[in-house]
């Protein structure tokens, strides 16, 4: 019984990022995604892998490596994947006004 649990609450917590790494692909754009956090995350998945590994604790050791997968495809896009961010058009407009006023 502790194991299912342990299962489903791994299960649960790995979906979470699912969606957001199907957007992060497709969009090509992640960045609302800190890229400290993204490092520090995946140090802590690290770590509760040898946990599980020291421990035996199968749940924490397969939840937790699906996971890091999950979050070196988030690190993969924003590292080599994402577009580069573009000015709104509204801010390019005020530049160009602003140029044009104070260019005499």
């Amino acid at each position: 019984m502790i194991q299912t649990i342990g299962f489903l609450a791994g299960l649960l917590t790995t979906a979470s990022f699912v969606p957001q790494v199907i957007k992060a692909y497709r969009t090509r754009s992640t960045t609302d995604l800190s890229l400290a956090m993204l490092i520090t995350f995946s140090c802590g998945l690290g770590l509760w892998i040898a946990y599980g590994i020291a421990t035996g604790q199968t749940p924490v050791v397969i939840t937790n490596v699906a996971t890091f997968v999950l979050v070196l495809v988030l690190l993969w896009v924003k590292l080599f994947r994402s577009r580069p961010t573009r000015q709104p058009a509204v801010d390019n407009a005020r530049a160009a006004t602003y140029a044009d006023d104070h260019a005499h």
